[in-house]
């Protein structure tokens, strides 16, 4: 997309694994947390973490993590979220637990 620039950075260590980086700079015109957010992707191709700075709450820097994939119509979802803060060395801050959000998933019919 026109004004939307993509670097790949070094691999990220967390949890025991490398996480490929995906720092992603937005153009002003896009709505987003941040204009610059960095997204890790474990060995499977699924996004892990997000990190962004909340722009709205004054430039809150955010880890924010995804888990516990379901499928749905053959497509893989999240159904589990988790934001802390995060240090300036990108590391993420335990407490508090800025935000918790899960969905149990349902049956489509």
């Amino acid at each position: 997309m026109n004004g939307v620039a993509t670097e790949e950075l070094e691999p990220w260590r967390e949890e025991g694994e490398a996480w490929r980086r995906l720092k992603v700079t937005f153009p002003r015109s896009i709505a987003t947390h941040s204009t610059v957010q960095t997204f890790y992707f474990d060995s499977a191709g699924l996004l892990r973490r997000h990190d962004y700075d909340a722009e709205v709450l004054g430039g809150t820097p955010a880890a924010h993590y995804v888990h516990e994939y379901q499928e749905f119509s053959g497509i893989l979802v999240p159904t589990r979220r988790r934001v802390f803060g995060r240090r300036p060395d990108g590391t993420p801050v335990p407490e508090p637990l800025i935000v918790a959000a899960s969905r149990r998933p349902f049956p489509i019919s």
